[in-house]
């Protein structure tokens, strides 16, 4: 059935930048190597190399607390990262730093795990049951917003963007304002979480785009002009409640699906932001995880992290910029 759309608060070429940024792959995808093979259970393992490790740090998330994070390197590493991670994530009262480590570290598994089908079938026979859910769902949205932008290196960039990279707002103040639109215009507080999520990392992204798309929930002024009520696009609670205005026009109570369309005309990104989505629905303490996402931008060298901090008026050459922090090239 073909849909007319409504006044929509992206573009195309907007969103194929920030998705990219969010859900690109980190590199090419490697040959398995005999090390594949090494599946114990992933509990065994995070208590084996606990029992080697001083201190009350999993071992998993050590690399990501130093700033120099790791990306899995076997199918049972991967695991690890992620029972490691989501007991953090699921704690009643998780040390800050530990917690961002741990989003951190179950995102880098999930980026290698949907660049390595061979893998998936293995990591997902050793996690705990609601681990495998976690990890499917997530693995699904990568998958889904990659499939929207380019497959060859020819087409990817070569330089770093014009950004700056800020941190978000706390989890409880985001929260507020989600609920805030969820009680005003009906729209699920986990689905504009999600969002935000995959269009600024929560507000992580600073610039507008070439389309002049603005703001953590990204809006074109003309879209703003309509569901922005007078408010500050740049401000998260502003934006958030525009999002439920635009998501309520768009007929969000009736067809979940079809208002995401409207707000980017992309099935891949309906998908996609509904996985993250029902995460959240099935468990409110992932936003906390999901908070701790990193901005990777994909080039033609692989998925580049920048960090808070990140600051260029001008695009960076993205060979130069992994020269000066080869870290950031996980």
């Amino acid at each position: 059935m073909v849909r007319t759309p409504l006044p929509t608060a992206l573009t195309g070429v907007l969103t194929g930048v920030l998705v990219v940024a969010l859900s690109a792959c980190g590199g090419a995808a490697h040959a398995p190597s005999p090390a594949d093979a090494d599946v114990r259970p992933a509990d065994a393992q995070v208590s084996e190399q606990r029992q080697s490790q001083p201190g009350d740090v999993p071992p998993e998330l050590e690399p990501a607390l130093a700033g120099t994070p790791r990306r899995p390197t076997t199918p049972a590493e991967a695991a690890a990262m992620v029972v490691a991670a989501q007991r953090v994530v699921r704690s009643s009262d998780p040390d800050a730093e530990l917690l961002a480590a741990a989003g951190h570290t179950a995102q880098l598994a999930v980026r290698e795990v949907a660049t390595r089908d061979r893998w998936m079938s293995r990591v997902l026979a050793v996690l705990p049951a609601r681990d495998r859910l976690w990890l499917s769902s997530n693995v699904a949205a990568r998958r889904e917003l990659r499939s929207m932008h380019p497959t060859t290196d020819a087409d990817l960039a070569d330089e770093l963007p014009a950004w700056r990279i800020v941190p978000p707002a706390p989890a409880r103040t985001l929260l507020r304002s989600y609920r805030e639109a969820e009680r005003r215009f009906g729209v699920d507080w986990e689905y504009l979480a999600a969002i935000n999520l995959v269009e600024t990392a929560f507000g992580r992204i600073r610039g507008t785009s070439v389309a002049g798309a603005q703001g953590p929930m990204q809006f074109i002024p003309t879209t703003w002009d309509i569901y922005g009520a007078g408010g500050d696009i740049d401000d998260a609670h502003d934006a958030i409640l525009a999002a439920g205005r635009l998501l309520r026009a768009n007929g969000f109570a009736r067809d979940k699906a079809a208002a995401l369309w409207r707000y980017n005309n992309s099935w891949a990104y309906v998908r996609g932001v509904t996985h993250h989505a029902r995460v959240m629905q099935r468990d409110p303490r992932q936003l906390r995880g999901y908070l701790a996402w990193q901005v990777y931008y994909l080039t033609r060298v692989g998925s580049v992290w920048l960090p808070e901090g990140y600051a260029h008026r001008r695009p960076v050459p993205v060979r130069s910029y992994v020269a000066d922090h080869p870290e950031r090239l996980p």
